[in-house]
């Protein structure tokens, strides 16, 4: 893979680098390390010496938090764009396949905002975007989730079979059914089951809410077994409910490092009147999220 990772000197960006060189193959895959003078400058006005010299000091560090046994050399890639444009631009001009970011602070209205520059990026690149909000300690083995759709399974499989998975790595999938008959028997219902139509009414509904969760359950083993080995040996996570709620309510609970979920193409109507999945998801989660976008067909 080619993996262009953004920093800016915070230490959200030096995290990103460090989770994301967990999962790189430092036998093969290509790095480079994008940066801003400008917004160096910007942020610090000093003369264009020391901002040089601050540049050259950037790159050492985040070079530091990837793996030392990194076969190629690590490239800098410079630009004088603003910093979401640069980083989109810099990422297709040098065929990156996946673009990291670091999401600064973890309070509510961080996740609100998330932050412009990697917002941005996120829904301004075709690319996957990994938007790192912790570094999981080293010592302990990661853990990741990741989440089902029929519609973007596919694209989420690709992504995950060209990442590298550190051994013991603690994957699980999740498929999350929303339906109008999603959940047990509604109250108003149950309470009339003695009437014989009522009784037929409810044992459609409770008959289709459990073929619904078997249907899914299925679905769920076939995208499995689509996934690095990392994802097979955890029974799949079959949720009722809110999407977003569920996957973030279940990450929380397991102490998930890191949430992998598909971007399908919506308009900006629907995103506004019903939000999406994955912008709950982004938004919301304390923990590391890796989007990957679905091409519009």
């Amino acid at each position: 893979m080619k993996i262009l990772m953004a920093v800016d000197g915070s230490p959200a960006s030096f995290d990103a680098v460090a989770l994301a060189g967990r999962l790189l193959d430092p036998a093969v895959d290509e790095v480079a390390i994008y940066f801003s003078p400008a917004e160096l400058q910007r942020r610090m006005p000093w003369g264009a010496s020391l901002v040089e010299g601050a540049s050259e000091a950037l790159f050492e560090e985040a070079t530091k938090r990837l793996p030392a046994t990194m076969a190629r050399t690590v490239e800098a890639i410079v630009s004088t764009k603003s910093a979401a444009v640069g980083i989109i631009e810099s990422a297709a001009g040098w065929s990156a396949d996946l673009v990291v970011v670091g999401a600064r602070g973890s309070g509510s209205l961080e996740r609100l905002m998330l932050g412009s520059v990697s917002r941005a990026v996120v829904h301004g690149t075709h690319l996957p975007v990994l938007v790192v909000r912790s570094l999981p300690p080293a010592e302990r083995a990661l853990r990741a989730l990741v989440c089902f759709h029929s519609a973007s399974a596919a694209a989420v499989a690709g992504t995950l079979g060209k990442m590298h998975w550190p051994a013991g790595t603690q994957g699980e999938a999740i498929g999350v059914t929303e339906s109008l008959l999603a959940g047990p028997l509604p109250a108003w219902l149950e309470k009339r089951v003695r009437d014989p139509d009522t009784a037929a009414i409810a044992k459609a509904w409770q008959q289709e809410h459990d073929d619904e969760l078997v249907a899914l359950k299925s679905r769920l083993q076939e995208f499995q077994r689509t996934l690095p080995a990392a994802f097979g040996h955890a029974e799949p996570i079959v949720a009722q409910g809110n999407p977003g709620e569920q996957i973030n309510a279940r990450a929380k609970a397991d102490g998930v490092d890191l949430v992998v979920i598909g971007r399908t193409p919506s308009d900006a109507l629907t995103r506004w009147m019903l939000g999406s999945t994955s912008e709950a998801v982004l938004t919301h989660s304390h923990a590391s999220v890796l989007l990957v976008p679905v091409e519009k067909k």
